[in-house]
């Protein structure tokens, strides 16, 4: 056992608090104005604002069928027989059958070939400026908008950035520690913020975890209010933060961070190590014998009963003695050019970390193969300090629970909470490597069950009930209701008919009317792949990425949704591909080089799997650590990034897998279906709940939703009100043949029976009925199929980017 010397602070006070810098957030909210009636939300505090507006991303307000009295009464201007055929030899080429689009094998390495490398078509105006400025950022486009590392080139560089189980922040000679270096917190379960319970099911509203709290904080003697603070080797899971004396300085202490680290490391290059803290100093001692050569070690045990450990190394053999200044402050007696490292102890861990001790990662390698229907993915941590040490890093639930035998082999007893994934585990390793064994390789556009598969074949019953329903919703003008001033509402718009068409091709087998209706639909298509809708797209080369072009023109920062700023973009280019999907699938002769290229370079600007591709970030959405994505684009926020419509994060990946599987490239409909299954794993413990939940706290799981999922809480609401069936419905549409993979049979009649059943359902009004009931039919394909099709339907109860054939054809396939 170590002995220990006791350098100061035995007791200083009975009680020494720190004083918490308050979590209501001065800084702006993400969203600054309203986005088509959603109420910006108060970053303050949990709850938004009701809103009597149900519109937003999953409301549209476009009648799908007009009626009068209880009955439909929609005449068709299509004069098309009703009567179901097998194709005819005219369509085999243009509308060939599922069969014989297998694709070809994947690589060795799905995310090894870029999807392309050229520019952006020349119809995208490029855009070399943006509204939000690239401050503090060393080093090329593209850049990751929707990172986890964001905050510290946005606003004022001083809101938190979310590594897990730590979090860190610029203190920015504020705060606690009045510091100019980066501050350190973890929050433990015991000091989670809850709201008020729920009078209906006794959950509380929101959970939150406090921030300001600065246990550790590691700074330069040197750095002051000139402070600098840049970022570079910006990538898709890892960023360098750099504080500089100032502007013009070279960087004095470098912090590598990469998501699940468990050391937060200082790279010092000449500067002299202040160590704060703003929650007091207890006890601290310095190990007569480090854990390893030429490594230092300190410990400090905190006024609020926790324990961190200091680690120091310096390559010149510089000398690492601190001085204990007072009770929030040490300093080191000289210069430093070496890593000081912290770490916190969960209170069994100290010989791991120990052990850990002086190598740290700066970067993640992500590849992946695919076997039929299984999936293996690996994160290979690039590593810097002493190379013959395992890293310690901090896995999150669903990590855990698809590692491989070695990787498995590699966890630890270090354990420590996360803001809002649960309990992290230590796992020493410096790869590891994930297997989803069931990936939902069968599945195509027609509705599937991850039991039974595809259900391709509907009863003549079935067919005679929903041809005519078709025949009238297939009349209106897919033009019309498409050409909106939203990316979002004409992408849905889009995707509705596209889902009809294919339903009447391949499930009503009515290829006269899928022929005249595809022809509109291209035409409609065709205007955005031109770029000639209302706002046309830009590319735009400060960020790297398509942008709307509504904020440049209008200057409403909140225009279509945010999309300017790069907010929701794997939602609104998710109906776009899933859209092609289909047309391409149908007529094989649309797939031309300028399609293709289009859909391809929507799916570049969300899901671009490589580093080769100079145009797009690498995942602009999609985060593989946390096996989900994020929305939130470039806006400051203090909770971090968040997601709202886990459904549409599911849509997104499920369009992805389909573009690929038309356009036959093997490796982008592997990395579809690998990210469908990784996220239908981590929806069923971050996002959606049932009574066994062991991950997210129990005072919250009986909201069976998460409502909004930030990096620092979770609120059960919407951005644009709170009625439960916004709330609930937001994780449910759209209904899509992936919905049973992300929304099992035992959550959906879990959720069901907390809300919506013995008729509560049918107080609903508006599209949201709609959304409910076609949920329901995941369970309970009967009673969805009575309800859609009673005397009584009304219209109205569809949302508008859903269509009334499809939810059909979706019941009866299951009857």
């Amino acid at each position: 056992m170590l002995l220990y010397l006791t350098l100061t602070f035995l007791q200083v006070s009975p009680v020494l608090t720190a004083p918490l810098q308050t979590w209501k957030s001065l800084i702006q909210p993400f969203r600054r104005k309203e986005l088509a009636g959603r109420v910006p939300f108060r970053e303050s505090y949990s709850p938004v604002s009701k809103s009597p507006d149900p519109h937003r991303e999953g409301y549209q307000p476009v009648a799908v069928i007009t009626s009068s009295g209880s009955s439909v009464a929609l005449q068709s201007s299509v004069p098309v027989s009703l009567q179901t055929s097998a194709v005819s030899s005219s369509l085999e080429t243009n509308l060939p059958n599922t069969s014989t689009m297998a694709p070809a094998a994947a690589s060795s390495d799905i995310f090894g070939l870029p999807i392309a490398t050229s520019a952006p078509a020349s119809h995208f105006t490029v855009q070399k400026d943006h509204p939000v400025t690239r401050r503090g950022i060393s080093g090329p486009t593209p850049i990751g908008t929707n990172k986890f590392y964001a905050n510290f080139f946005l606003g004022n560089q001083t809101a938190p950035t979310y590594v897990h189980p730590y979090s860190v922040v610029w203190a920015g000679g504020q705060g606690a520690t009045s510091s100019w270096g980066l501050a350190i917190s973890h929050i433990e379960a015991s000091q989670i913020v809850y709201g008020q319970p729920s009078p209906d099911t006794g959950a509380a509203k929101y959970f939150l975890n406090p921030v300001g709290i600065h246990s550790l904080c590691l700074s330069a003697l040197e750095l002051g209010p000139k402070t600098a603070l840049t970022t570079d080797n910006l990538s898709a899971y890892s960023v360098n933060v750099n504080l500089h004396t100032d502007s013009k300085a070279k960087p004095l202490v470098t912090f590598p961070l990469v998501q699940g680290m468990g050391f937060v490391t200082a790279v010092y290059k000449g500067g002299t190590p202040v160590i704060s803290t703003g929650v007091y100093f207890k006890t601290v001692t310095k190990s007569i014998r480090g854990p390893k050569s030429g490594v230092t070690k300190y410990t400090f045990y905190l006024e609020d009963g926790k324990i961190w450990h200091v680690y120091a190394y310096s390559a010149k053999g510089d000398a690492f003695d601190l001085t204990i200044i007072n009770n929030k402050m040490a300093k080191a007696e000289k210069q430093f050019d070496g890593i000081v490292q912290v770490a916190k102890d969960p209170g069994n861990a100290e010989t791991i970390i120990d052990a850990a001790s002086g190598a740290y990662p700066v970067g993640v390698a992500l590849s992946g193969t695919v076997s039929g229907s299984k999936g293996t993915y690996t994160f290979t941590f690039q590593k810097a300090g002493f190379s013959s040490v395992l890293l310690l890093m901090y896995a999150l639930p669903h990590h855990v629970d698809c590692f491989d035998n070695s990787t498995h082999k590699a966890i630890s007893v270090a354990k420590l909470q996360t803001t809002t994934k649960g309990m992290a585990v230590g796992v020493v390793a410096d790869s590891w490597t994930m297997v989803e064994p069931h990936m939902p390789v069968s599945m195509g556009f027609a509705p599937w069950d991850p039991v039974e598969g595809p259900k391709k074949t509907l009863k003549d019953s079935a067919i005679k009930i929903i041809g005519p329903v078709a025949m009238k919703e297939l009349s209106q003008n897919v033009e019309q209701q498409s050409n909106q001033n939203s990316m979002y509402f004409s992408g849905k718009a889009l995707a509705k008919f596209a889902g009809i068409c294919f339903t009447v091709q391949d499930l009503l087998k009515n290829s006269a009317l899928a022929r005249h209706n595809l022809i509109n639909l291209k035409n409609a298509f065709g205007m955005f792949s031109a770029n000639k809708q209302q706002f046309p797209l830009y590319y735009d080369s400060a960020w790297g990425g398509l942008v709307s072009s509504a904020t440049y023109r209008t200057g409403n920062d909140g225009a279509d949704f945010g999309n300017t700023y790069y907010n929701d973009h794997h939602f609104h280019y998710g109906y776009f591909i899933y859209a092609a999907a289909i047309i391409g699938y149908l007529d094989s002769s649309w797939l031309t080089e300028d399609n293709v290229n289009f859909v391809n370079t929507l799916v570049r600007d969300i899901a671009n799997p490589s580093s080769s591709d100079k145009y797009f970030p690498v995942f602009r959405n999609f985060d593989w650590y946390h096996g989900h994505s994020w929305a939130h684009g470039l806006y400051e926020t203090v909770d971090g990034k968040d997601q709202e419509s886990s459904s549409e994060d599911a849509m997104h990946a499920y369009a992805i897998k389909m573009w690929g599987r038309t356009i036959k490239d093997a490796n982008m409909e592997a990395r579809g279906n690998l990210m469908l299954a990784i996220i239908a794993r981590s929806l069923n413990q971050y996002y959606l709940y049932t009574e066994e939940n062991k991950v997210q706290p129990s005072e919250f799981v009986r909201n069976r939703v998460a409502g909004i999922l930030f990096e620092n809480k979770c609120d059960h609401t919407t951005y644009f009100g709170s009625n439960i069936e916004y709330i609930q419905g937001i994780h449910m549409m759209p209904l899509l043949p992936s919905t049973k993979l992300t929304r099992p049979a035992n959550f959906v009649k879990q959720e069901w029976a907390t809300y919506f059943d013995k008729g509560r359902a049918d107080e609903i009004k508006g599209g949201w009925k709609g959304i409910l009931y076609a949920n329901l039919a995941t369970v309970d394909p009967k009673a969805a199929w009575d309800f859609f099709t009673s005397k009584n339907f009304d219209p109205g109860w569809l949302d508008g980017g859903a269509s009334l054939t499809w939810y059909l054809a979706y019941c009866a396939a299951f009857m």
